[in-house]
């Protein structure tokens, strides 16, 4: 088989149908930067649960009488309830906060808003327990124990908090993957479109080939190359989109501190591998599925 007339003739598929072969491009790069910003939304979140679930606490907060009488917890209540929380198993280390310490916490977290700050008062923030976990996952079972114990008010889940968070950035990434597949359906019907008009229009010099002994595998490779090389040219395309909203806009939107940046690395590897990966596949499996099925040549 001469390589050279095989890509002088992908070549010229390509130019003869230069309008489609732009759309095909542009619909496989925009389908394939959905499925690009799915996996990167995957790794954010994955780095999110990791980064947060080492600060993960259960924090349990103390009625009034002790959080007014009781300051540094040596009281018979305070100090029981401190002593149940460094012998339960799944606890690594307790902490005490008395209201004075919150009201300080309180005023450094909200340092930047003072109209906030002016209106707190140190009396209205309770007493409590920080209490770090050997596992994050056991803190149910942890709060569901200490739960209306004598002398708690509340105790609060710092993970549950966490999972709903994350659950609002799964919805992100599924409505991604959704595009995705949308735009991979029109770029999945661009391909089999552009292959079934560039047989047509190459239909007498194919016919011609075939009657001098050419096999269809020779014949058809020209169009299903032609679906590869549009399709690679959409990955890069898409790969070039994703770093572009990295710079453009993620940067600003994910600053390290709430959420993780994602580096230029999260998007070449194993991002990019990725995509050009489903591009190739996408395009030699429709193209070939599109040959059998409507070139009869």
């Amino acid at each position: 088989m001469r390589a050279s007339f095989v890509f002088s003739e992908v070549v010229t598929g390509l130019r003869r149908n230069l309008t489609m072969t732009i759309a095909m491009i542009l619909t496989t790069a925009i389908s394939l930067a959905m499925l690009g910003s799915g996996l990167l939304v995957m790794r954010t979140i994955d780095k999110m649960r990791t980064n947060f679930l080492a600060d993960v606490e259960v924090t349990v907060h103390l009625t009034e009488d002790i959080s007014a009488g009781d300051k540094n917890c040596t009281q018979s209540v305070c100090s029981g309830l401190r002593d149940q929380l460094q012998s339960n198993t799944a606890v690594e280390s307790v902490i005490f906060e008395n209201r004075e310490a919150a009201y300080e916490r309180f005023k450094k977290i909200f340092e930047s808003q003072p109209e906030l700050v002016a209106l707190a008062r140190p009396d209205a923030l309770p007493a409590s327990f920080h209490v770090k976990l050997k596992d994050p996952d056991r803190s149910a079972g942890v709060v569901a124990e200490f739960t209306g114990k004598p002398g708690i008010d509340k105790v609060d889940d710092q993970n549950k908090f966490l999972d709903v968070f994350l659950n609002k950035l799964n919805k992100v990434r599924d409505l991604a993957f959704v595009m995705a597949v949308v735009t991979a359906a029109a770029a999945l019907m661009l391909i089999a479109n552009t292959i079934q008009l560039s047989a047509f229009t190459r239909r007498t010099e194919v016919g011609i080939m075939r009657l001098v002994g050419a096999t269809r595998w020779y014949t058809q490779l020209p169009f299903l190359l032609e679906a590869m090389v549009a399709g690679l040219v959409g990955s890069l395309l898409s790969i070039g989109l994703l770093v572009g909203l990295k710079y453009g806009f993620l940067d600003a939107l994910f600053d390290g501190q709430v959420f993780p940046q994602i580096s230029l690395l999260d998007v070449l590897f194993p991002v990019t591998p990725i995509l050009i990966l489903v591009s190739a596949l996408i395009s030699a499996v429709t193209g070939y599925v599109t040959l059998r099925l409507y070139v009869r040549h």
